[in-house]
């Protein structure tokens, strides 16, 4: 009898203390451990959590959503800007939605709203008007959406992160300088005629690139040493509605027939870029009989490298589309890893809300000189495309 009343009693000694043991309210005796051993136990537990935050910045890039806006595929350099980011972002460990909006601004408009409502962590937007995407843009950032303006400027918008482009001043810059050197306006001799091609006046761009070189030849217009026939000088008169190439040759030949069709030799014209350009070649096929003028581009698109081959166009402004489409994945895989874009201009453009940090890459300039250089060797074109 006693030893089963000590038996009881020692199971109910025992079920209290674990009892108390999980309720939580007593502490058991601490154990101080070696202060070595817990400095070690802690730098592995730190180098653990680096290494899992490590892995889990790689598995949320793999598979994110980026939107990416051009504007059409009516430009052949459009095509090649959208190929190139979708290509790199893809091999960065990105998946792309790609949209091109036919130079249709409510397209482009309705196609960002869809690709913030896919789920798009990030957009990069080459704008058909930098001023007409407010209604995506606020919905980009009420949701926390960064956003890259891709070579051309969004204006009026506090939604833009970034600005990526090429030096567009000194696209417009190089294109005034080799005028200025090819006419030789510096030395002294006759009079040389000129007409003005710019862009689509929506394309914040367009200003850079005619003001750059409305800098270095503004002063020839002004002492004579350059003349404007048609008297067409200011930008809102140059300028082409969506940078067409019909539109410019239209009004070329417009220009031809009423100052250079009683055999008035024109001797240069400025195109801002390479569809302009194309449009003023071929009015200039078709209706001018007089010396061939110098004409300068952007772009190196492929029916203007060949006009340049044939001696139809004097040079183009090469901005290397995969130059800047790098530069765009750096940024965007910054970003997405949550640290900041690189940029290397701070003061230039301002969007209307503010200046936008930028990153520049830098335009050269292409003749028959070094088209073979600049554009085959380094892989931009076969050779059997320019023939």
């Amino acid at each position: 009898m006693k030893r089963k009343l000590l038996a009881v009693a020692m199971t109910l000694a025992m079920t209290a203390g674990m009892l108390a043991g999980c309720s939580g309210g007593s502490k058991a005796p601490e154990t101080k451990a070696p202060e070595t051993t817990t400095t070690a136990a802690a730098a592995e537990t730190t180098k653990a959590a680096e290494t899992t935050a490590a892995a889990a910045k790689t598995e949320k890039k793999d598979g994110v959503l980026i939107g990416v806006a051009m504007p059409t595929k009516d430009l052949q350099r459009w095509n090649q800007d959208g190929a190139n980011m979708k290509k790199e972002l893809e091999a960065a460990g990105y998946k792309v939605d790609l949209q091109y909006a036919s130079n249709d601004v409510q397209t482009q408009v309705s196609q960002i709203e869809n690709m913030i409502s896919n789920g798009c962590k990030m957009l990069v937007i080459a704008s058909i008007d930098g001023s007409s995407l407010g209604e995506p843009l606020s919905q980009a950032k009420s949701m926390g959406i960064p956003v890259i303006a891709y070579d051309r400027l969004i204006m009026n918008s506090d939604a833009v992160t970034y600005y990526a482009t090429f030096d567009n001043y000194k696209v417009g810059q190089k294109q005034g300088e080799y005028l200025e050197k090819s006419l030789g306006l510096d030395k002294a001799g006759d009079p040389k005629n000129i007409e003005f091609f710019t862009g689509d006046p929506a394309d914040n761009n367009c200003k850079f690139f005619f003001g750059g070189a409305m800098d270095v030849l503004k002063k020839y217009v002004d002492n004579g040493r350059l003349v404007v026939k048609s008297g067409q000088t200011a930008f809102e008169q140059v300028a082409t509605e969506k940078w067409d190439s019909e539109k410019a040759q239209n009004r070329m030949d417009t220009i031809i027939a009423g100052n250079y069709s009683d055999g008035t030799v024109l001797d240069a014209v400025l195109c801002s870029n390479d569809s302009t350009a194309l449009g003023v070649e071929n009015a200039l096929a078709s209706s001018y009989t007089g010396k061939y003028p110098i004409i300068t581009g952007q772009d190196c698109d492929i029916a203007n490298v060949k006009n340049m081959i044939q001696g139809k166009q004097a040079m183009s402004v090469f901005k290397d589309t995969r130059t800047l489409a790098t530069q765009v994945v750096k940024m965007v895989d910054s970003v997405m890893q949550g640290g900041k874009a690189e940029i290397n201009d701070t003061k230039s453009y301002d969007n209307g809300t503010g200046i936008i940090p930028t990153y520049l890459c830098d335009p050269v300039v292409v003749t028959v000189d070094n088209y073979k250089d600049m554009l085959i060797t380094s892989g931009y074109y076969t050779e059997d495309q320019l023939k």
